[in-house]
């Protein structure tokens, strides 16, 4: 009989502390009061005085400076960093001109022909009273034909003397140059110098000189038959008097003729 007391009481304890729980959960409690400084630590904006804002305490962190460098304040603070500003755009030449600023014609091109295939080298017929062995050069047509045997010859292309510094006579070659050296003559240097070109009065041989690969002297006179380092003007009256070649039709002439051969410029 006791035991059975016992159990209704504790029963009973329990269903009224099952009670008092439940109506808990559902009761009022007072509002939890938040910092708005929300960068203060969680603990410290839930203080034990309800409604006081806690702030945050900032440190003052002292910048360490090297000894001997100086740091230069801005005037004014930047507002923008010029090397991604958009480039100035050139002013065209309508306003440029209306500026007083006249713009600097662009510098021509040199003009770099084809040369015309009929120049290049070709086993042609001859039946003229020259003996072969012997180098015929029309300037009307600008050819150089070697006089070959068996009625034949053979034909390049030349750059002959332009107006003013035509020729015709007839020497022998009296010497062989291997990319010889280039002195212009004085005469020359003073005609260039007034049209504002500048010569120099020596230039050793090479790819640049204008003699090209090889040359043969005509004679005890200035004219030659040389390479050139300007092909494109093969077929033209373009120099001084020389007979201009391509460097690879000079070369073949060069192995195929010997000092003392005769020369006739027509």
């Amino acid at each position: 009989m006791k035991h059975l007391f016992l159990l209704g009481a504790t029963a009973l304890a329990v269903s009224m502390a099952s009670a008092a729980f439940a109506n808990d959960r559902y009761a009022e409690r007072p509002p939890v009061v938040v910092s708005p400084d929300l960068s203060a630590p969680w603990v410290m904006q839930l203080g034990q005085q309800p409604g006081k804002v806690v702030r945050r305490q900032v440190r003052q962190v002292r910048q360490q400076i090297p000894a001997g460098v100086q740091v230069q304040p801005y005037a004014t603070e930047p507002r923008f960093d010029q090397r991604y500003a958009p480039a100035k755009r050139q002013a065209q030449p309508d306003a440029q001109r209306t500026a007083g600023i006249v713009a600097p014609a662009p510098a021509k091109r040199e003009v770099r022909r084809q040369i015309d295939p009929m120049y290049l080298p070709q086993q042609v017929s001859y039946d003229g009273p020259h003996k072969p062995g012997t180098i015929i050069i029309d300037t009307k047509q600008n050819f150089l034909f070697l006089v070959q045997a068996n009625g034949e010859a053979r034909r390049y292309g030349v750059g002959t003397g332009k107006p003013g510094f035509e020729w015709a006579g007839t020497h022998k070659v009296t010497a062989k140059r291997e990319w010889p050296d280039w002195r212009p003559p004085a005469e020359m240097i003073v005609r260039e110098r007034a049209k504002g070109r500048v010569l120099p009065v020596h230039m050793a041989g090479g790819p640049e000189n204008p003699l090209g690969a090889r040359a043969m002297y005509l004679g005890s006179t200035l004219y030659r038959i040389h390479g050139t380092n300007q092909p494109w003007t093969i077929g033209g009256a373009v120099s001084s008097g020389c007979i201009r070649m391509r460097n690879e039709d000079v070369v073949d002439l060069y192995e195929r003729v010997k000092i003392g051969t005769q020369v006739v410029v027509m």
